[in-house]
């Protein structure tokens, strides 16, 4: 986990136009390089480091002897880095797992290198002999990109928003800062005069579809055919396979646990991995929540069943409300769920920062989004109804929980790795039948509790445990996070307030109170970039006003059960 910055066509002071690469300095708290590009006055690069790969030669931006031509800033992993190294007999300078995209891009141009790529990442490849600039993110957007370009082709890229915002040129007193889309490239003509000019953006992964480079991958060879037992052993085949490639470190893993079923598993199949790979220290495992909060015995009892060295974090509802305001600035966002269940998840990366020696943090997102985890998905009308809803959970996993588990962590210096949004692992479960991954007998995510029903893993009634939002299962049912923030708003924003909302916030107008404090807070740190959030997270087929699981009808009654 980095932070990558650059600048192309810039007309400002690059001096000065730097200090906006320091707004995102807690992404890379090891090290800090700004580097102007050879023979373009007006373009450069900025790298805030975090060492988890190569401490001696893993500064950027990666340039190599053979391709002297070639500049490359990326923020990501790339796990088959190893394997395609071998595979086409690339002689390698450092150690770096980055490195690859350098040779691939050699051999096989832009189209091939991002196909190639098992891992997350997002990265700004120069080219000074072609003249060309080369943009990419992964298929799920698990590493942020945001860029800026206007239109006599000034170009900015940022890991986060935050770092081009107050940037200045000749031509515009406001910058227009978009996300990058996560599975796509893009290509750029870099003319003499350092300005670009965008020649094509192409989508190169659907999620849907398996990657090019399971060509080279060593996982074992999957049974066909759509038999349960078939599809039971290939998921843990691809989910084990999905967590043991990401032990790619020379840093301490650990791992969020909330004792629902997806950190759960996640756990428990790290810790197995790390002592086949004869790691040396304990798992650390991470719970937050109130006193009295059902995450917190469940992330217990998960430990004790798997033996890990486990820490929880206890946090009250004040030092919950005091944290919104950063939790914001470092999210981007005013979307509600995201917020909600962003303090808890700061709150924790801070304590793990603050007090351990992890760095590398695992993690169960994207689990929800593939495996139809949400409670509104009992709700779905057909099988087909509820693959499309999952897929464009998927689609826009970058805008809510992907972001919220990035900018979380990368607050605090740490990076994310999360397995269940492996490209072979999700492309695999996509492909199964439809009818195969609905909820069934009343529960959620039938089909993958039943994959790990022999395997030991969990106690059982951790495995079919039932979905809780984090934001809720952190906090006891009496008394929820949900409750105690509708408390607080309500006495911060006033019917007034509300009723000229629409005036004040034409886009996206909040409808709830606690919608308007947030995006009042969003406001202020970035006025006018509302835009950033395309609309508001809120389940489907129900006729919800609120995101909170418990504002939906089949948790209250298993919550009264």
């Amino acid at each position: 986990m980095c932070g990558i910055w650059a600048l192309f066509g810039s007309d400002e002071c690059l001096s000065i136009q730097c200090l906006s690469a320091m707004k995102i300095a807690h992404r890379g708290p090891d090290a800090f390089r700004f580097e102007n590009v050879n023979g373009y006055t007006n373009c450069c690069f900025g790298f805030h480091r975090l060492a988890v790969v190569d401490p001696l030669f893993g500064m950027q931006p990666i340039r190599l002897k053979k391709y002297p031509y070639l500049w490359l800033c990326y923020n990501g992993e790339i796990y088959n880095h190893v394997k395609l190294r071998s595979q086409f007999g690339f002689e390698y300078q450092t150690n770096v797992d980055g490195e690859i995209i350098l040779h691939l891009y050699a051999k096989g141009g832009i189209e091939q290198t991002v196909s190639m790529l098992d891992g997350v990442f997002a990265f700004i490849l120069l080219d000074t002999a072609n003249k060309k600039i080369f943009l990419g993110r992964d298929t799920y957007g698990v590493r942020p990109l945001f860029k800026a370009m206007t239109e006599d082709g000034f170009l900015a890229v940022c890991s986060e928003a935050k770092g081009l915002c107050n940037l200045k040129h000749s031509t515009t007193s406001f910058l227009k800062v978009e996300p990058f889309l996560p599975g796509h490239y893009e290509t750029l003509d870099l003319k003499p005069n350092g300005k670009v000019v965008s020649v094509e953006m192409v989508k190169y992964h659907h999620c849907r579809d398996e990657p090019l480079h399971a060509l080279y991958d060593s996982v074992e060879k999957l049974t066909p055919g759509f038999e349960l037992e078939t599809v039971k052993k290939n998921i843990r085949i691809l989910f084990n396979n999905a967590v043991k490639k990401r032990l790619m470190t020379d840093r301490r893993i650990g791992c969020l646990l909330s004792g629902g079923l997806d950190s759960s598993l996640v756990a428990a199949t790290l810790l197995k991995q790390l002592k086949e790979a004869q790691v040396q220290y304990p798992l650390q495992t991470f719970a937050i929540g109130m006193e009295d909060s059902p995450d917190l015995q469940a992330a217990r009892k998960v430990a004790d069943h798997i033996g890990s060295e486990h820490h929880e974090v206890l946090f009250n509802s004040e030092e919950g409300i005091q944290a919104l305001d950063e939790v914001i600035f470092s999210l981007e966002t005013y979307d509600i769920t995201t917020v909600r269940a962003s303090v808890g998840m700061y709150l924790i990366s801070k304590y793990i920062r603050k007090n351990t020696d992890s760095v590398v943090i695992f993690s169960g997102e994207g689990s929800d989004e593939l495996t139809q985890g949400y409670i509104y998905f009992h709700k779905a009308p057909s099988a087909e109804k509820a693959e499309e809803e999952s897929e464009r959970l998927l689609k826009e996993l970058y805008l809510f929980d992907v972001l919220r588990a990035d900018r979380t962590t990368a607050a605090h210096g740490l990076e994310l790795r999360v397995p269940f949004l492996d490209h072979r692992f999700s492309s695999y479960y996509l492909s199964l039948p439809p009818e195969m991954r609905i909820p069934k007998q009343g529960v959620e995510k039938h089909l993958l509790r039943e994959s790990f029903e022999d395997s030991k893993l969990l106690p059982k009634e951790i495995l079919w445990r039932p979905k809780e939002a984090f934001s809720d299962g952190i906090t006891s049912v009496k008394n929820s996070w949900f409750q105690i923030l509708q408390d607080y708003v309500e006495h911060q924003v006033d019917d007034s307030m509300m009723a000229s909302a629409a005036d004040k916030f034409p886009f996206n107008t909040p409808k709830t109170k606690e919608g308007y404090y947030y995006r009042q807070i969003f406001e202020r740190h970035y006025p006018g970039r509302a835009s950033w959030l395309t609309h508001y997270w809120m389940p489907k087929w129900i006729n919800a006003t609120d995101p909170s699981a418990r504002t939906l009808s089949h948790y209250k009654s298993a919550a009264k059960a």
